[in-house]
């Protein structure tokens, strides 16, 4: 960091497990993923092609190559995945990520319907060669997946070799573990990680009232996904007390709490 500042919450250093940043590009021009990189690859772990952009994304070689060169490692959207599923090119889907030497890939059922059997089999296929994140829960609002399911499939998915298993929550932040309305399930949280330990699940948070919202349960070090470019030095001033959503959250309490007194007397003389 530039200076020195006390009571900052410790951060994992990259590559790390735990406190995981994954930005969603959806279409950065290379000059734009350049600036990226330049501005905010320092706290940048991950870099998903969201949804099937890398199919018409220009420079798409040199953009995986800027990436990793910073440290940071980028991987095609489930979505993709999916397509190639679908059309029943999976090993097409392999040589695909062969080609752009991509060590690490993601394996969705959002869009279609993969018997989970057959699903944690390709989970496993692909985690003999690479590092995989495996999606739960539907892209579609109107599909409502009870808590124990949820448990169920993110469990069996670990087991069948899942670094982590990602939170669905699309770009938007509007289904998933979370309401239509972007607030989240917190009921469907609390079951969930009383069963899966937080720190292998990747939580798909777009929004910042979402991002604080995990912040504040889980602490700095909660793993965030779908995170638009010019919102990971936003989010790491979140994860560090340094914006007012958070700023209590991370300062001993005795400090914290005659702060928040004096600032309380202080309202109380202007209403006087």
């Amino acid at each position: 960091m530039n200076f020195k500042l006390s009571y900052i919450p410790k951060r994992s250093e990259k590559p790390r497990n735990k406190g995981v940043t994954m930005m969603m590009d959806k279409g950065l021009g290379l000059k734009e993923t350049e600036h990226f990189i330049e501005a905010s690859g320092h706290l940048t772990d991950l870099v998903k092609f969201g949804f099937g952009t890398s199919y018409v994304t220009n420079n798409l070689e040199e953009k995986i190559k800027l990436y990793k060169e910073a440290g940071i490692r980028p991987y095609f959207g489930g979505t993709l995945f999916e397509a190639f599923y679908a059309r029943g090119k999976f090993d097409d889907y392999v040589k695909l990520l062969d080609k752009f030497d991509l060590d690490l890939a993601e394996v969705s059922d959002g869009s279609i319907i993969i018997p989970h059997d057959e699903k944690c089999e390709l989970i496993s296929k692909l985690a003999k060669t690479r590092t995989v994140l495996s999606e739960v829960g539907s892209k579609d609002s109107g599909i409502l997946i009870s808590p124990a399911k949820w448990v169920r499939l993110m469990s069996a998915e670990l087991q069948a070799g899942s670094w982590k298993v990602i939170a669905e929550g699309r770009e938007a932040g509007n289904v998933g573990v979370f309401r239509p309305n972007g607030t989240a399930h917190t009921l469907l949280i609390n079951r969930i990680i009383a069963k899966v330990a937080p720190e292998n699940i990747l939580w798909e948070a777009p929004q910042k009232n979402q991002q604080v919202w995990f912040i504040k349960l889980f602490g700095a070090e909660v793993n965030l996904g779908n995170i638009g470019p010019g919102d990971v030095i936003p989010l790491e001033c979140l994860r560090l007390g340094l914006r007012g959503d958070t700023f209590f959250d991370f300062l001993p309490k005795d400090f914290s709490d005659r702060l928040k007194q004096v600032n309380d007397d202080e309202e109380v003389e202007d209403e006087g």
